[in-house]
């Protein structure tokens, strides 16, 4: 007997049969004797068309009416939810973000959480109900609703998990568990048992999108039991925690990639003290994150730097450049789009020299130029051609013994 924090997606959710099973499942928990919260997405696809009906109506509409309309989705999700379970027999309330004490940043579309009062929760489970959280959203001090961003869900869960003390925080996806390299893309890609912190934040952050990665990030802070696991299937999933119990030998877990990448290039910037603070807080003021970022100088007073975004930020990036261009006293602004990339991960590699190295001769065999290289203790990122993604993944996740063995993967159809 415990408490428990259950967050379910949007592919979870995406049809009355799936709430109902969703429903069922919370049930098994309840004759367990366990407390449940359970956070939900918006139904399926809901969002998309929310976002697609408001583009209809304005190619720019205001971030603090979106976050009013996107807000709508997981009301549905979690009032039909409820009623779900008042049908079968089970008493139960849903909460929106603000009504269950999620408290966040006054920023709109991409919020953070900064608090979270529980009592209102505490109150309706010492009354023996089934507490029913629409995640992805809270209120600023200010009374406006926010979202914190696609993908939010998850860290609503961790978050209210970790304000609870649960005993543990469930994350259920249309997948069994974090897989070494994503099944879609490599077949022979395994199921980990277990994870680290900091690898499952590392891979979340290069574009494995099982788990949120301020999420993970939330979960490592407040030392939130984590595990994944799907809808669909009785499996165990992959638990997320501080010292994980991996294979013994295994140097790399996993391999991630990410397509939503550009490259920009700002040529000609005065190679001064200061530079790069300029530039980087003028993008960051604009809500432009950075990534990768890679200097060269040609002469003793210009410098050329290269950095990526998000490809989906390649437009504000460009606007916000362009319009400060006269005080950043650059010459030009080059972009490339059409880039993925290719991360390797994994805590064995602080000890083990050669791995990045590895990395580019399995690259250059495959002749895959490499176009920026990021490092760190556990992990090598490389920004290389979007059409040749495939190719990358499936030949690293080879070289560093990641496939699975066929008898396994027949074992397992």
């Amino acid at each position: 007997m415990g408490l428990i924090v259950q967050k379910y997606g949007g592919t979870s959710v995406g049809s009355i049969e799936r709430i109902f099973r969703v429903a069922d499942r919370i049930i098994e928990y309840k004759k367990a004797g366990h407390d449940m919260v359970i956070v939900v997405s918006a139904m399926g696809k809901s969002t998309d068309v929310l976002v697609d009906m408001a583009k209809q109506i304005s190619a720019y509409p205001s971030e603090r009416e979106m976050d009013m309309l996107l807000a709508t989705g997981e009301q549905v999700s979690i009032a039909l939810l409820s009623m779900a379970l008042h049908q079968r027999g089970y008493d139960a309330i849903s909460l929106t973000g603000w009504q269950a004490g999620v408290t966040t940043e006054a920023i709109h579309s991409k919020a953070r959480i900064t608090e979270i009062k529980t009592e209102r929760i505490q109150k309706e489970l010492a009354r023996g109900r089934v507490v029913i959280v629409a995640g992805f959203q809270g209120v600023s001090a200010e009374g406006e609703i926010t979202t914190l961003g696609r993908g939010g869900s998850d860290t609503s869960a961790v978050a209210l998990a970790a304000g609870l003390n649960a005993d543990r925080c469930e994350i259920f996806t249309d997948v069994a568990g974090v897989y070494t390299a994503d099944p879609r893309v490599v077949p022979s890609a395994q199921k980990l048992d277990s994870i680290s912190y900091d690898e499952m934040l590392e891979l979340a952050n290069l574009g494995a999108g099982v788990l949120h990665p301020r999420s993970v990030e939330a979960a490592k802070t407040y030392k939130v039991r984590l595990v994944v696991r799907s809808s669909f299937t009785a499996e165990e999933g992959t638990y997320v925690e501080e010292v994980a119990n991996m294979e013994t030998g295994r140097v790399v877990s996993g391999v991630a990639h990410d397509e939503d990448v550009a490259k920009l290039t700002v040529v000609g910037m005065p190679a001064r003290v200061g530079t790069l603070s300029r530039l980087f807080n003028t993008l960051a003021d604009n809500q432009v994150n950075v990534d990768i970022i890679i200097q060269s100088s040609y002469d003793a007073d210009v410098t050329n730097i290269s950095f990526t975004v998000a490809a989906s930020d390649l437009p504000k990036a460009l606007e916000t450049l362009s319009s400060n261009q006269a005080e950043l006293g650059f010459e030009k602004v080059d972009h490339e789009e059409g880039l993925t990339k290719v991360s390797i991960v994994g805590a064995g590699m602080v000890n083990n020299p050669g791995v990045a190295a590895e990395m580019f001769r399995v690259l250059a065999e495959q002749d895959i130029t490499i176009k920026m290289v990021s490092t760190s203790d556990i992990k090598v990122s490389c920004v290389i051609p979007a059409e040749l993604t495939e190719l990358a993944v499936r030949s690293l996740h080879t070289a560093y013994g990641l496939d699975v063995s066929e008898e396994a993967v027949v074992h397992s159809l």
